[in-house]
């Protein structure tokens, strides 16, 4: 017997199996036994392909392409859990919300959110920023004096250009006290489309 007969002897009969059948069901398994910690999704906007991932407790990450996906999926599995895939059912609502304020539909979020990547005082400026009323900005100097630390304003830039809920957790809002932009984890032209989206309403 050849070595391509062995191989044909060896191959499944029929057609290949449906992989996102398998996928599916794979997923349910893992959510029923409670072995999903992090599911993610991908969803294309005007801003680019984003990447969304939730815990059970809520949306723990919004990331941008530029950020890297499976850099973004390292870190999330070092600093949460490796239990993750890629599961958009969880996502649905976190996609539909986003497209929504994108297209202008839509000036505020509910969405259940899990603050697991920020602590200490990042934490507490991240906690403030959704008081940034859609359309508004404040200053990184603003900031710092409302969370009671008005010395803070570089740790206010690093706790924003760090976000890792950017357009949920409004840190595009947040500028330099000479009007200029600032970092931000998407890019400068990423957070001025989300200005320019916000002023035209």
């Amino acid at each position: 017997m050849t070595d391509l007969q062995t191989a044909e002897r060896l191959l499944p009969a029929g057609p290949p199996p449906d992989l996102t059948a398998l996928h599916a069901r794979l997923v349910a398994g893992a959510e029923s036994a409670g072995l999903l910690d992090v599911a993610y999704a991908t969803v294309d906007t005007p801003l680019g392909l984003l990447l969304l991932a939730a815990t059970p407790r809520g949306l723990v990450r919004v990331a941008y392409e530029v950020e890297g996906t499976d850099a973004v999926l390292e870190r999330l599995a070092e600093r949460l859990s490796p239990r993750i895939l890629y599961a958009p059912a969880r996502l649905a609502a976190a996609a539909a919300q986003l497209q929504d304020y994108l297209a202008g539909r839509r000036r505020t979020f509910d969405l259940p959110l899990d603050h697991a990547l920020s602590s200490g005082f990042y934490a507490a400026v991240r906690l403030a920023l959704p008081g940034i009323g859609y359309g508004q900005t404040r200053t990184y100097a603003e900031v710092a004096r409302g969370v009671g630390r008005p010395t803070a304003v570089r740790a206010v830039g690093s706790a924003c250009a760090r976000n890792p809920l950017p357009v949920v957790v409004p840190c595009h809002r947040v500028l330099r006290s000479d009007g200029g932009l600032g970092g931000y984890i998407g890019g400068v032209e990423a957070k001025r489309t989300l200005l320019a989206l916000e002023a035209a309403a």
